[in-house]
């Protein structure tokens, strides 16, 4: 039986895509003992993890822009972006079952799955998976700072921090900010009324 982790990266950030990664580790291959949850990686760690998936494992990206996010919610679009990392998944190997990251299974996939709780911490193949989505959203976040350096997106990868916040008030939102995402200012002004 051939198995894919699949795992999300951009769920909570204020700017940006969500990136989902669905991954099979091919029979035969190793693991190196720093295949773990990204999370629990330095930035170059996941690096270096990032160019030996490249060259010994199977991979599909699948992504879900800003205004996918904010047209669909952002549970919803972490959906689309898994069927899409999937499908791309598919067009290199068909996995058997698709192990989620996490207490919910993707809705519409024809493929069997299984939700992980706490999967990226316990099942490799998610663990690898949310090494590259992780990488991969970073680095475009990169991309986007170059287009918005004042959102210090290089540094804060689009989430809610004290820069970013800053730099919101004072230049507003970008073409790439989420616009269903409630802000700071916003949430301070929602507890006048409330």
């Amino acid at each position: 039986m051939l198995t894919a982790g699949v795992d999300e990266a951009g769920r909570g950030p204020l700017a940006g895509p969500v990136i989902a990664c669905a991954l099979v580790i091919p029979s035969g291959k190793g693991v190196p003992y720093l295949i773990k949850d990204s999370k629990k990686l330095s930035e170059k760690q996941r690096a270096e993890m990032f160019e030996y998936i490249q060259t010994h494992y199977l991979y599909g990206v699948g992504q879900a822009d800003h205004l996918e996010i904010d047209r669909l919610n952002i549970l919803q679009a972490t959906f689309l972006a898994m069927r899409r990392a999937v499908t791309e998944l598919g067009k290199k190997v068909q996995p058997d079952l698709c192990l989620i990251d996490g207490n919910k299974t993707i809705p519409r996939l024809p493929i069997a799955q299984k939700a992980v709780v706490k999967g990226d911490a316990l099942v490799k193949e998610i663990s690898a998976a949310s090494i590259v989505a992780k990488v991969t959203r970073d680095r475009l976040m990169l991309e986007l700072h170059t287009k918005y350096p004042q959102y210090n997106f290089a540094e804060n990868k689009g989430y809610c921090t004290d820069w970013h916040v800053s730099a919101l008030r004072q230049y507003g939102r970008s073409p790439v900010h989420r616009v269903s995402f409630m802000y700071p200012g916003e949430i301070e002004q929602q507890r006048l009324f409330f």
